[in-house]
């Protein structure tokens, strides 16, 4: 009590004193601000709009008034005279002039005279002196944004005008609350300015800032630290929220000051006492973790972790079983993961001198903390749990750096083992059904342990093996009355083992004997117990998850694999209760399916049993699906690729893939039937993707075949024919076009792949549909096909090409040529994919060697498509459709530039293409910092080497020098071109 009344008694005459001492040293340092009273003049109506509830008219003219006052080389003055007198009581105006004052300290202060910067300072301290007399503070971010002209000042002055910053500000503060509020947060302030490493700085800035360190550590270090201690010795009852402020102060600060200043008998003692206080313990934590994460000397760093341990044990810290503040004991976990990484770093950098006194002790300190590490890392609550994890994990890779373990130490990995096994466990309030965040982080959580099991593999993968088969095994004897949670995880740590215990290819039952014999006991007992009955999704999905995850299981034991497919084709899997379950069976039976591709008994069987899953869904139809279209498409992959490895005869598969993809076929002439003669265009779009399904179903068993396995000789090609002729109807379908042309076209490529030659007597009338009225993004999907085509075929199509060249050229001008509005990014964006994938199939064509595709389209023609070419690698600032410009144009050169080339074409390359050449470097566009850019310029030299490869030397230096260059400049070019 008596030292509460000497502090207030400190705090009033020290005010007093404080205020006197400012209005001497203003009086002193300006008369006009000090005598005068100049009332401030501001806009009044354009403060309204300050108003976040003003319209838009006084918004507007506020922020006009803003920028007037930034860019004025005075006006700004009236701000600050409305904050030192205090003259407005909105907080929003407040908050204006701050930011006024902002702007000119941080971008116009080296152009301030002397006069004006002696305004700022006395602005800012008579804000202060006011805030000293208010029985209310300012709201938080009127504070905080006057903190940050306050750090802005300091930045700038520091150095040079105001070296007493801080002990101005702290004679006039005192152990007043308000004073004491603004200086702390000034200080954080400074930190995010100077200190803040997350914060760029330019090199220059770098400077000023450890400068600034430098000198604070020389002149008032010690002072702002004893000031620290007086606050949290003072306002550790009266004002918790002070002392909260303060020890983030610390915390900030403890990184670069010199550490003796506070890892002290005093300031020790008194943040642990600070850790008893309810409202101040996780601050206080955090404040010691901050003095742990210092970097220091190895050997002193776990001096200072062992002597914070000891006070910390002994005053019952490490009792965390006793602790009921979850919330502390997360911020605890902290500082102990963050004491245990530092003595793990000290022992790694001892390791590497050689020191092995050293060395050893700090392994014991780090030993010694391992059984609250482990109390910590099984504690119910994950946040706690997860603030150790970092500790958990640099512990087991410092084990695994040792030659030989201890006893101890194999104890230890057990016990990390029980507790990483437990804490895998879902919780009953997991919801399954509806995930939201706490789900998603119980997720992430998963994935941190998953690290620590993986790296318990590396140190000890047997200890590992064995733990995991004691928990499987008991678990699955007993899996019918087993609580989900306990089931769900046996399995998945035999899931996780196939990581954990990594092997080539998946191959896991070859090799190391041991580790066969464990997995392969261990998968016997899961595909035949029973457990993939079991009623959760969770256990469900683990089931297959780990049944397709070690699938080379039962290719050596091939028994297995009739009870796996029953399990996978019925209400366990396909057919189960939960979308969710059903939709990832459908993929993981697809890779099953994929690796063990010889099942030759189960074929038809298994075609017949998902048939009703294979069907197409019309949109009439009320009743939900079992599985979604992306589900269905992993569907009718798996069947082709029953049929189509299956060991059954040519005609056998013919009748089978035909038997698969006839339904579609009908669906299909039903729905675009239905399509033509609807008018509802909701009832259109619900067709349209329909027929999209099946085209895309159909596609999708075409991926089973493959080099060895080709649609010939599997005897598929006429099926896939049919399949072409059924489809491409649709491309004359008037409405709906974007969605049928898309899928006709994708199973168009996929038909150039599998069938080969058979699908060109398609492509004519297909190009034919897909290019009437069509958009930029129709035809930048088409381009992609023709140039397909144009690589697979080359001279087998070149009559088509020709045939189909102008039209396609003409409708993508038309196209390009169409008016769009200025600011339409998207138009622009689509304009500019068109014109790449225009000269990509320029590029195709020349590249392939089929120079009559273009020359026989008539010297007209042929001039207009060049132009487009030169236009593209000049004009146009797109340096990817510049590069294959220039790869075109060094292609013409080489098939018509020499004696024997196309009529007219020397001329085109001395007036237009050379002096693209030039002309494309020069554009200010031309930005060689961009790596397309200098690929451009790369294939700009080409074309010019190719042109003087092609043409007589002394042509070309003559058709240089008429295009203004030197002659001595000349031949240097030629010279480099040789």
């Amino acid at each position: 009590a008596n030292q509460m009344i000497l502090n207030v008694m400190k705090y009033h005459i020290f005010t007093y004193l404080s205020l006197h001492y400012m209005k001497i040293c203003f009086s002193k340092a300006n008369p006009r601000m000090a005598c005068q009273s100049v009332a401030a003049v501001m806009d009044e109506q354009a403060l309204l709009g300050l108003n976040p509830n003003a319209d838009a008219r006084y918004r507007q003219r506020a922020m006009a008034y803003f920028e007037q006052l930034k860019e004025s080389q005075d006006a700004w003055e009236v701000c600050a005279e409305a904050l030192a007198k205090g003259i407005y009581n909105d907080d929003h105006v407040k908050f204006f002039c701050f930011q006024v004052l902002e702007h000119q300290i941080k971008f116009r202060h080296a152009g301030l005279s002397a006069v004006q910067q002696q305004l700022i300072r006395e602005t800012l301290m008579k804000w202060l002196q006011c805030q000293l007399m208010n029985a209310q503070p300012e709201k938080p971010f009127i504070r905080n944004k006057a903190a940050q002209v306050f750090a802005l000042t300091f930045v700038m002055e520091y150095l040079t005008l105001w070296p007493k910053f801080f002990f101005d500000l702290l004679s006039l503060v005192g152990l007043s609350p308000h004073g004491v509020d603004i200086y702390l947060r000034t200080l954080m302030a400074i930190d995010a300015e100077v200190v803040d490493r997350d914060i760029l700085h330019t090199p220059e800035e770098t400077r000023r800032n450890t400068l600034i360190k430098d000198t604070m550590r020389e002149q008032c270090i010690p002072s702002l630290v004893e000031s620290w201690f007086q606050i949290l010795q003072t306002y550790q009852q009266s004002h918790p929220e002070i002392t909260c402020q303060c020890l983030e102060v610390v915390g900030a600060y403890v990184s670069w000051i010199d550490l003796n200043l506070i890892a002290n008998d005093r300031f020790v003692n008194l943040l642990l006492s600070q850790m008893s206080v309810e409202e101040l313990r996780e601050e206080a934590c955090d404040c010691l973790f901050e003095i742990v994460n210092k970097g220091m000397d190895p050997v002193d760093k776990t001096k200072l972790v062992e002597s914070l341990c000891q006070v910390l044990q002994s005053a019952g810290f490490f009792n965390v079983e006793q602790e009921e503040d979850v919330d502390f004991l997360a911020k605890f976990a902290r500082l102990v993961n963050g004491m245990g990484q530092s003595l793990l770093l000290s022992w790694t950098k001892l390791a590497k001198t050689g020191n092995v006194k050293d060395t050893a002790e700090t392994l014991q300190a780090v030993e010694a903390k391992v059984p609250l590490l482990l109390k910590l890392l099984v504690h119910e609550d994950d946040d706690i749990s997860t603030n150790v994890v970092g500790f958990c994990y640099e512990y087991l890779h410092v084990l695994k750096q040792l030659p030989q373990l201890t006893d101890q130490q194999k104890t230890n990995i057990e016990a990390v083992m029980l507790a990483v096994m437990k804490k895998l466990t879902y919780d009953d309030e997991y919801n399954f059904e509806n995930e939201g965040e706490d789900e998603a982080m119980f997720v992430e959580y998963r994935k941190q342990l998953k690290m620590l099991l993986d790296r318990l593999a590396q140190v000890s993968p047997e200890l590992l093996l064995e733990a995991v088969r004691r928990v499987f095994t008991n678990t699955m004897r007993n899996w019918q009355t087993a609580p989900f949670m306990e089931v769900e995880v046996a399995i998945r740590l035999l899931y996780m083992l196939g990581e954990a215990l990594p092997a080539s290819h998946g191959a896991h039952f070859s090799g190391d004997t041991v580790k066969t014999s464990a997995l392969q006991d261990m998968m016997r007992t899961l595909v035949s117990c029973g457990v993939s009955s079991y009623q959760h999704t969770s256990v469900a999905l683990e089931f297959f998850e780990t049944v397709v995850r070690y699938d080379k299981f039962f290719i050596v034991e091939p028994q297995y694999i009739p009870n796996v497919l029953m399990a996978f084709l019925d209400q366990r899997g396909l057919r189960h209760n939960s979308p969710k379950v059903r939709s990832r069976v459908a993929y993981l039976f697809s890779r099953f399916i994929k690796t063990l591709k010889h099942m030759n008994a189960f074929i038809e069987d298994i075609l017949t049993r998902i048939q009703d899953l294979l069907e197409l869904a019309p949109p009439e139809n009320g009743f939900p699906a079992l599985l979604t279209n992306d589900d269905q498409l992993f569907m009718f992959e798996t069947a082709g690729v029953l049929i189509v490895n299956g060991e059954t005869p040519v005609e056998r598969k013919q009748v089978l893939m035909r038997s698969l993809l006839t339904p579609l076929m009908d669906a299909f002439r039903l729905l675009l039937a239905k399509l033509l003669q609807e008018s509802e265009e909701e009832r259109q779009a619900a067709l349209a993707d329909c027929l999209s399904h099946a085209v895309g179903f159909a596609s999708r068993t075409s991926k089973a075949f493959s080099n060895k396995q080709t649609v010939k000789q599997c005897g598929c090609t006429e099926v896939y024919r049919d399949c072409l002729q059924t489809f491409l109807p649709a491309l004359s379908c008037p409405v709906q076009r974007v969605v049928l042309r898309s899928s006709v076209r994708s199973f168009l490529h996929r038909m150039i792949i599998c069938l080969e030659e058979e699908v060109l007597p398609f492509i004519p009338a297909a190009s034919e549909h897909m290019l009437k009225d069509c958009e930029a993004k129709d035809l930048q999907e088409f381009i992609p096909l023709i140039s397909q085509i144009t690589a697979k075929f080359k001279r087998q199509v070149s009559p088509f090409l020709q045939q189909v060249f102008m039209p396609l050229v003409v409708a993508i001008f038309e196209v390009l040529a169409r008016p769009a509005e200025d600011n339409d990014q998207t138009a622009a964006l689509e304009n500019q994919m068109l014109r790449r994938s225009y000269f990509s199939f320029i590029q195709t064509i020349t590249g392939s060697g089929m120079n009559e595709v273009m020359a026989n389209q008539g010297a007209e023609n042929i001039e207009r498509v060049l132009f487009t070419i030169i236009q593209g690698a000049v004009d146009f600032p797109d340096p990817i459709a510049q590069k294959t410009c220039f790869i075109i144009l060094s292609k013409l050169v080489e098939l018509w530039g020499g004696k024997d080339g196309m009529v007219g074409f020397p001329d085109f390359i001395y007036k237009h293409i050379v002096p693209a050449c030039f002309l494309a470097p020069l554009k200010p566009t031309f930005d060689l910092s961009d790596a397309q850019t200098v690929l451009t310029l790369s294939e700009c030299a080409v074309t010019l080497k190719m042109i003087h490869h092609k043409r007589v030397k002394v042509v070309f230096l003559e058709l240089v020098e008429e295009f203004g260059f030197f002659m001595v400049q000349c031949k240097q070019l030629c010279n480099l071109l040789s």
